[in-house]
């Protein structure tokens, strides 16, 4: 079966009002021990399993986790154990006879033994509350994940979906979470365990997962596919820049910040491109719009890290003065500003707006073909790339910019939308992009450092600033060579 369920990290200042809004007379605090366990080459999680065995007050439980959609649905099978004297063992044959055990056992049949992995100590605050039409459980969570000596604070509340629909529970998290200032964690206390055991703080952004789209998909269905795949990127990178303190961004991971911004630029083209097919197009064009305060915050970050990586040796290798980029204002560092209520409110509304349903006349007709809509609403975009690459060379920075901006576009559009092309010509077509966009993002870059580098107005700068000219005009040229091999192809569907 499947398990429905939203999980926030707590800010500090906010845990003991949240626990008084949980602590009403039908709550109820549990003890929760639970050993993770796995093979000694760790074959369960690269499965993307979880197996452990928990006591709940006095019952011991086993259960067997899979992988989920990385939102708010993942696999689950768990089984009471009777009553019993002491610690039971832990058995992998409880979950014979479901899809999950049969996974598990055909993982165990060569013989590699179980064993402790890490544990877990909470204490959960718990009620259910009816919400619209739903039954949720709401689960207030303290404690520790242990591995060894390592040990991880855990201070969390889960919003699970006992019955009713999922637009409740959503709801519902929005609510508390506007609330109480809690900021959404997709990462499971396994994940984190796991982690915690391996003695992992960090780990690579993955890249987004290809576009699984498929002819037989109405508009409406490609569009909550696209909007789903866009969060399921968008959300470890949030929890890993959430989850770090570092006040100084220039201290803090350069890649899950860039990745971020790819993921929230992937998540606005599908919100802009494809509005149409939303099952409400104005909601979704509102969302696009406003997705855009955070994403240009977070690219002030963005271009301030640039700077201090790349830009400034080179600049300072060149004989520039020292370039300080300006340090984020109060609340605006990337940490600041994922874990803002703000931030997480517009997951939440992208979130429903996947599940929702028509809201209006102008939603998406389902006798429409998904190839005759894409062609629709990717034909005017293609257009605007093509013209903008013929007058590339002798466009301003601003609309050099723009049409960075609407090339990063079009990528993210057709790569939703591969499957539809014709295989050959789709990759010729994306693969012109890819190479045209790196020339066009060191443009950009470079634009960066020249503002940056005027606005000391030192003697000193005036020789760099020709070099950096002269750079500036190599990527240029680049570009736009890029660029008109790109206005070449064509896009064409299967």
């Amino acid at each position: 079966m499947f398990e429905t369920e939203l999980k926030f990290q707590v800010p500090p200042g906010q845990r003991a009002a949240l626990q008084r809004a949980v602590a009403t007379a039908s709550a109820v605090t549990t003890r929760l021990q639970a050993v993770y366990a796995d093979t000694p080459d760790r074959q369960l999680a690269a499965a993307g399993l979880a197996l452990r065995l928990r006591k709940e007050g006095r019952v011991w439980v086993q259960t067997l986790k899979g992988r989920g959609d990385g939102l708010m649905q993942r696999l689950e099978h768990e089984v009471a154990l009777p009553p019993q004297r002491g610690v039971p063992v832990l058995d992998a044959k409880r979950h014979a006879g479901t899809p999950l055990g049969q996974q598990l056992l055909a993982l165990l049949a060569g013989g590699a033994p179980l064993q402790p992995v890490y544990r877990t100590d909470i204490r959960r605050l718990h009620r259910r509350v009816r919400h619209a039409g739903a039954l949720v459980e709401l689960a207030c969570d303290r404690g520790h994940i242990l591995a060894g000596e390592r040990r991880l604070a855990v201070d969390e509340i889960e919003f699970e979906l006992i019955r009713g629909p999922r637009a409740a529970l959503i709801d519902l998290a929005q609510r508390w979470s506007g609330r109480f200032d809690l900021w959404w964690d997709c990462r499971s206390k396994s994940e984190q365990g796991y982690r915690l055991a391996l003695g992992l703080l960090k780990v690579p952004a993955l890249p987004a997962e290809p576009s699984a789209l498929t002819p037989a998909m109405d508009p409406a269905q490609a569009f909550a596919h696209s909007l789903r795949r866009a969060l399921q990127q968008l959300l470890p990178l949030a929890a890993e820049i959430a989850s770090d303190r570092c006040p100084d961004s220039s201290q803090a991971e350069p890649e899950p910040l860039h990745q971020l911004r790819v993921a929230l630029r992937r998540l606005r083209t599908m919100l802009r491109v494809f509005a149409a097919w939303a099952p409400d197009a104005q909601a979704a064009r509102a969302l696009q719009r406003d997705w855009g305060a955070p994403f240009a915050i977070l690219g002030l970050a963005r271009d301030a890290d640039v700077m201090a990586r790349t830009l400034a040796p080179a600049l300072a290798a060149a004989g520039a003065p020292p370039v300080v980029a300006a340090a984020p204002r109060p609340g605006e560092s990337p940490g600041d500003v994922v874990r803002a209520a703000a931030f997480t409110a517009l997951l939440l509304r992208t979130l429903a707006l996947c599940d929702a349903p028509p809201a209006s006349a102008s939603a998406p007709a389902a006798d429409v073909s998904l190839k005759q809509a894409a062609r629709v609403v990717m034909r005017p975009l293609w257009r605007r790339v093509r013209r903008d690459a013929a007058d590339f060379a002798t466009a301003g920075v601003a609309a050099q910019h723009r049409a960075r901006k609407r090339a990063k576009q079009l990528r993210y559009a057709l790569e939703a939308l591969q499957p539809l092309l014709r295989h050959k010509a789709g990759e010729r077509l994306l693969r012109a992009l890819r190479r045209a966009l790196e020339p066009l993002g060191e443009l950009q870059d470079l634009a960066v450092a020249d503002a940056a580098l005027r606005s000391q107005v030192m003697v000193e700068s005036r020789a760099c600033l020709a070099d950096l000219a002269a750079r500036r005009q190599r990527a240029l040229r680049q570009a736009d060579r890029a660029l008109q091999r790109l206005r070449a192809k064509s896009l064409v569907w299967r």
